[in-house]
């Protein structure tokens, strides 16, 4: 089985498993998602069992038919630890497409949890290193302490997370450099090293004005061509990953936390994020959704209706009738939509495709 060129980083939630679901066969072979369960805040181990995201997280795995992505429980706390890897080792039992993760900066259960799943199951172990400002030598002790105790038979993927990369962050490109420089040396043996960087910024009230398309520059791809433009040869096979169309904040927000009065459309260029602010109510709903939609659609850098989904569903609101609201779509529909046409198009951008 090959090793993808891609790795979003998604949560399980309905958008982000509809927007897999809906990528093209071609590009979804391509892609191999570390999903995210959100956090459960002071939730008991007897009620993991029942809580909301498990029926989300049954879904992620039957979209796993055929091809390999990882999950974690970034946000578990220190009571919930070992309940949550009994759940996540269950779900890798059931499909071994999906492989379990850890990290260095994870409790001694979590990671002995993750690296017996891996053993049992023969699916591998995903070893996420975050790495949210400048790089620390020291944390490469602790990842070397880690895969001290991997099985040799158990292959190990490097999931280097470099959480939000905006244009405040100039140095991310070399700060990834000195981190895998680090992690990845002549004589290790990763099975997949993947940078992941933040994508879409966060959109604020008092960000853009309703209707107008806003363009932010692609920070994290910069910084990624960066990265590849260093050539050294271990990282040949270096992969790319980002947040999609949501911030990296947004995999810590819990379940029916409700949302503003207004939404986002959002599409991908090839040099930055289109972000277009809608209102999520009112007598102007229908007309503010389908005039950004046409914004969109009439962008230079816009992509045939046929490139995704995405496209065809922009294309669709576009077109339709002022006196209708069906298929102005709800924030489910505009994150599903974002995330179809931007992971294929960074999937149809990268050396290999």
């Amino acid at each position: 089985m090959s090793e993808p060129l891609y790795v979003p980083v998604l949560p399980v939630r309905q958008h982000a498993r509809m927007a897999y679901e809906r990528l093209p066969p071609d590009i979804q072979a391509s892609v191999a998602p570390l999903w995210n369960l959100p956090p459960s805040p002071g939730t008991t181990p007897a009620q993991l069992a029942k809580a909301r995201w498990q029926k989300e997280l049954r879904r992620v795995r039957g979209a796993h038919r055929r091809h390999p992505g990882w999950i974690d429980a970034p946000f578990a706390e220190a009571a919930q630890t070992s309940a949550l890897a009994e759940i996540l080792a269950e779900y890798s039992a059931l499909n071994h497409l999906l492989r379990p993760v850890t990290g260095p900066e994870r409790g001694e259960a979590q990671q002995t949890a993750a690296l017996e799943t891996a053993r049992r199951c023969g699916c591998g172990v995903g070893v996420r290193v975050r790495m949210p400002g400048e790089w620390d030598g020291a944390v490469a002790e602790a990842v070397g302490a880690l895969l001290d105790r991997v099985d040799q038979e158990v292959p190990v993927d490097l999931l280097l997370d470099l959480g939000a990369v905006l244009p405040s962050r100039p140095d991310a490109g070399k700060e990834a450099l000195r981190a895998l420089d680090a992690l990845v040396t002549p004589a290790g043996d990763w099975r997949t090293v993947a940078v992941l960087g933040g994508a879409f910024p966060h959109v604020t009230d008092d960000m853009m004005r309703f209707g107008e398309p806003h363009e932010e520059p692609r920070a994290d791809w910069d910084a990624w061509h960066e990265v590849r433009a260093a050539r050294r040869d271990r990282l040949s096979q270096l992969r790319y990953g980002d947040y999609g169309v949501q911030p990296p904040a947004a995999l810590a927000t819990e379940p029916g936390d409700g949302g503003p009065p207004w939404g986002v459309l959002r599409y991908t260029t090839d040099r930055s994020f289109v972000l277009c602010k809608v209102l999520n109510g009112g007598p102007d709903r229908t007309a503010g959704i389908r005039a950004a939609a046409r914004r969109i659609r009439d962008l230079p850098d816009f992509r045939a209706a046929a490139a995704s989904a995405g496209e065809t569903w922009l294309r669709d609101c576009a077109e339709g009738p002022m006196t209708d609201s069906e298929g102005t779509g709800t924030h489910t529909q505009w994150l599903w939509a974002g995330s179809v046409q931007h992971m294929t198009h960074v999937v149809r951008c990268l050396p290999g495709t």
